[in-house]
This record gives C-alpha cells, structure tokens and sequence, in this order.
C-alpha cells in the first residue's frame, strides 16, 4: 500500500511530536546528540537514522495491542512477527514503515503485558485503574489530526496511581508498573549506528564511545545484546530515573525512558555491494526476542539502582 502525501504529512507530525517531548523528558538524547556532534560523527541530530521506537501497553479490554496498532496501521505501517516473552509475560509485534515513503522512517516495536496471566491482587490493581477506560479511546481520536494524535499518546488515559499500587506491581511485574504510571509515553528511540561514519558504524566501537562519555549502559545479558544469526547487535542505556508524583502528593523516584543502539549487519547475499549501494532492504530485518528481553529491562531496578 502507497499512502497518500497528507498521511505521509500526519506521520511525520505525529513522530516529531512524539520525539520532542520524549527528548525533553529524557536528558541522554541531548547529551548522547551532543557528543557526537562534538566529535564529528555527525553535523545535526537530522542525519541519525531513527531505527526504531517502542511502545508499551496493557492487555485489558479496549486498550493493548488491539487499540494501539490502529494508530500506525492507519498510515501504513505493516504488522510483521509477533514475539512472546514467557517470563515477563509479554507479547510483542513489529511493524514496519509504509510503502513509497521515506526509506528512514522508524519501525515500531509495540509490547503488551499479559495482564490475565498476573496474581489476582496485581489484577485487581490495574483493572481499578483501566476499567475506567469504558471504549477504545484510538476510535474516537482522529487520526488525520497530527497534532490530536501526538497529545492522545502523552495524555493519562487512567487516574494517577497511588505509590502503594505502583509499589505492588513493580514488586511483581515492573513493567507492569512502569506502564501504569508512564502509559503510552515513548519507552525508547533507537539510533542506528551502522548508518554512521567509519570508527563509529559498529556497535562495539559505538559502545565504546558512549562508555568513554560516561553513559550508564544496560549492562543485562551483557551490554552488547547479539542476535543467533550476529546480525542483530543492539545495546541500550539505563533509564533515566524521574521525580513521580503519585495519587495523594507523593513523590518517588521511578524510570523513565532511555535509548538504544542498533547494528543491522548486511545480509550474506548483499556483502558484495559497495557501502553505497547498500539500504535498508540489504541488511538484517526484524528483532529477535532474546535481545528484546534484556532491553526491556534498561528500565528495571536491577539496572537502575546499579
């Protein structure tokens, strides 16, 4: 499917918007762009290839993956594999940018946590926030309003939770309680460091260079997380802890959101191309869940509280 110029438009609104307020909310953006203009990886943050952003949600009734997807199936995004993650209890898809557009625009990654597979007490807990979510709220958003669309995704959709109820599931699920506080909220983007100049186009070297600037790296299955195949190189940072307020004045440092970095190594029946004949379509497509598991935990307390 080709879409038309004005989706094409909306997109591109509704991704600025999403990548305004998260780069605003999460400090390691503009330190992380910063630096590598310093060292003349890059000349303005516009050349980073954006490889990837992701989502999570609640698997309750009118929200989850259901309701989510038909924000970016509506401008073309295709739905590709679906991942399952046993002990997090999580689903995941990806689906990839529309046809006869940019080439560099992001997937999306969209997780959903298997709220019905929880203890009945961490149930009864986000069901007394998300039952009050009566319909889909994305079927009444219109999704041709940009800028509609950019404040649905950083609007609350349920009451703020108390720290008791945050404290509980995070005992439990922390992601669980990462998305009954932080929501639709952009969990990460991803740069994509093979797209980068010589020195700094391989996630070790990448790696390197963020190490040596001080960034806090998830360091779960190792800070280099590799696909089966090796194709698939990804690494992330901690995420940065913000001042939460909860329901009744309490404030209590939790995560927020952080960023990874993605190597997509070219595929065996394309290393004869020269580098400039080398895209997207060249290189190792897709995630891989072993990787995914320890990224999701850039935002865990085993990772935070290191």
């Amino acid at each position: 499917m080709t879409t038309s110029p004005n989706i094409t438009n909306t997109l591109n609104g509704v991704l600025q918007g999403l990548m305004r307020r998260y780069s605003e909310r999460v400090p390691d953006v503009k330190t992380i762009i910063d630096a590598m203009i310093e060292d003349g990886i890059i000349t303005l943050a516009g050349e980073i290839e954006n490889d990837h952003i992701a989502f999570r949600t609640m698997g309750v009734p009118h929200l989850g993956l259901a309701s989510f997807e038909k924000i970016f199936t509506h401008y073309g995004y295709e739905k590709r594999d679906r991942y399952d993650f046993t002990e997090k209890k999580l689903t995941a898809y990806w689906y990839s940018p529309p046809a006869g557009t940019n080439a560099n625009l992001p997937r999306i990654f969209v997780s959903e946590l298997r709220v019905h597979e929880l203890s009945a007490e961490a149930q009864r807990i986000i069901h007394r926030y998300t039952d009050t979510v009566t319909s889909d709220p994305v079927d009444a958003l219109d999704l041709d309003d940009a800028a509609a669309v950019d404040a649905f995704l950083h609007r609350p959709l349920w009451q703020t939770p108390t720290l008791s109820d945050y404290q509980t599931l995070l005992a439990e699920s922390e992601y669980a309680a990462w998305v009954i506080y932080n929501r639709y909220y952009l969990n990460h983007f991803t740069i994509s460091v093979h797209n980068l100049k010589e020195g700094y186009n391989t996630i070790d070297e990448f790696v390197a260079f963020l190490q040596a600037k001080g960034l806090r790296l998830n360091s779960a299955g190792g800070t280099i997380k590799v696909s089966p195949d090796g194709a698939l190189r990804q690494a992330s940072t901690v995420a940065q802890l913000i001042d939460a307020e909860f329901a009744g004045g309490d404030v209590f440092r939790i995560a927020g959101s952080y960023v990874e970095f993605a190597e997509r190594r070219v595929l065996p029946s394309f290393t004869h191309l020269s580098p400039d004949q080398i895209g997207r379509e060249h290189r190792r497509e897709g995630f891989e869940a072993g990787n995914a598991d320890k990224i999701f935990e850039s935002t865990f307390t085993t990772q935070t509280n290191r």
